[in-house]
């Protein structure tokens, strides 16, 4: 889950509507699901992070906004949030805290403790990322990816050529077509698993999907995490990871 920094609200005081912030979001975040990280061109939601419909006075608040798919989004609902039992992409580094498997499935990194760990399964269960891979098949047969782990395995396909290729002709030409894949496809996380032995890849993926260095979740000599995240805007219950 790729972290990010939205920074400093763009108006005084709230929105005079949360839809009016749509804009600056897709600006400083990219117009990327903020938990399953697809690339969502369209139909992208404002995600409320405490819903509007329990907490009405933070519904047109900058601090409370990230972005969603449907998916993730419908998924969340308006359950309660309790921010202290969640890891969060605006205010933890949720890319330390998760781990990609060829699968498609999404669990707690190892390096976790006990209790980050237990934090970083509130928020799978909470958007509905630990539900499993289900199998669709088109009329001639053949599987068709609709859900998320599906999505996450394709994108993972794709990564993986992109690497091949790489490790083939690794020159600055073919790093920035990679990056533009990457940035074409979404998932940030998994390009950055597939490529986890080129540093100078993944700090071209840091650098080039908008708000990650920002959040300042990497050290951007290295592509190393920083943990906990450093949460630079004073976000409530940040750098619990």
């Amino acid at each position: 889950m790729r972290p990010v920094r939205k920074g400093l609200s763009p108006v005084n005081g709230n929105f005079d509507k949360y839809e009016d912030a749509k804009p600056d979001l897709v600006s400083r975040l990219g117009a990327y699901c903020s938990y399953c990280e697809r690339l969502i061109p369209s139909l992208l939601a404002i995600e409320h992070i405490e819903p509007k419909s329990r907490v009405p006075q933070l519904e047109k608040t900058w601090s409370n906004f990230l972005l969603a798919c449907g998916n993730c989004n419908s998924c969340k609902g308006s359950d309660p949030v309790n921010l202290h039992t969640l890891l969060l992409p605006d205010r933890d580094n949720t890319f330390f805290a998760y781990f990609y498997e060829y699968d498609g499935t999404v669990r707690p990194s190892n390096g976790l403790n006990d209790q980050q760990t237990v934090l970083a399964m509130n928020t799978l269960t909470l958007v509905g990322l630990d539900k499993p891979v289900q199998q669709y098949k088109d009329s001639n047969n053949q599987l068709v990816a609709l859900d998320r782990p599906s999505q996450r395995m394709q994108a993972i396909g794709v990564a993986q050529d992109a690497l091949s290729k790489y490790l083939q002709s690794p020159n600055a030409l073919m790093a920035d077509m990679i990056v533009n894949l990457a940035l074409a496809t979404g998932y940030f996380s998994i390009w950055m698993k597939v490529f986890e032995r080129i540093p100078e890849i993944k700090l071209l993926l840091i650098n080039g999907f908008q708000g990650t260095a920002e959040s300042e979740c990497f050290d951007l000599g290295s592509a190393a995490d920083i943990v906990p995240a450093p949460n630079p805007d004073g976000l409530v219950a940040g750098s619990k990871a």
